[in-house]
């Protein structure tokens, strides 16, 4: 059990995924000016109650993961523009209160990683809906998304995947909170399944639209 800044955010953080953020509240800026200078991670928690910024602290789910700040670009008035990347999943034990920011008593909750053998025809399975799924999105808007650079080791696929779908936050805590990597793998690919579904119906839609010209009249 240890000690770890909190950042509420309305986002939820996978290990291995890069993370931007634009440090501007004074509570923030000292927090990240303190992990700086220890050298320290801070932990991302997705909110469940409260907002992200101006206002009381918010209240965050009970699970997250560790952010090791990579990049820092300074700002003006002590802004800064930061990249973090996630480590480690963490619990949350109990919170503190007496900072500025929050602070969590938080123990480590790593993901049960199955064998290869059990993980890679789950993975096998879940790679075809992404590219699928990144294809389709590029016909509805512009995304810089490669779907030939999907990684070959299957929890890593399964921290990437989640992040590319675009979905409800609370959605991917329920991914999030996974307790093995083949559970994470099939859970996604049960939400990839939908979403292109929901990605076809729109594309539909919007060839039946252009078919029928609106009257200028």
């Amino acid at each position: 059990m240890f000690e770890l800044p909190l950042f509420p955010l309305n986002t939820v953080l996978f290990p291995g995924m890069p993370l931007p953020l634009h440090i501007f509240e004074d509570r923030y800026k000292q927090m990240i000016g303190e992990c700086l200078e220890g050298e320290r991670l801070f932990g991302v928690v997705l909110i469940r109650n409260g907002s992200e910024a101006l206002g009381p602290l918010a209240e965050p789910h009970t699970v997250g993961c560790t952010a090791r700040i990579m990049e820092t670009q300074p700002l003006e008035e002590g802004r800064m523009q930061i990249t973090a990347i996630g480590e480690r999943r963490f619990r949350i034990l109990s919170l503190k209160y007496d900072l500025p920011y929050l602070v969590g008593e938080v123990e480590f909750h790593p993901i049960m990683v199955e064998s290869p053998e059990e993980l890679q025809p789950a993975a096998d399975k879940l790679t075809p809906k992404v590219r699928q799924y990144i294809d389709l999105l590029k016909q509805i808007e512009v995304v810089d998304l490669n779907p030939d650079n999907l990684p070959q080791d299957p929890l890593m696929l399964g921290h990437l995947a989640p992040v590319l779908l675009q979905m409800p936050p609370g959605e991917k805590q329920t991914l999030l909170n996974s307790e093995s990597a083949l559970e994470l793998l099939i859970s996604t690919n049960q939400f990839y399944t939908r979403e292109i579904a929901f990605l076809r119906a729109i594309i539909e839609r919007g060839k039946d639209q252009s078919q029928y010209p609106v009257s200028q009249n």
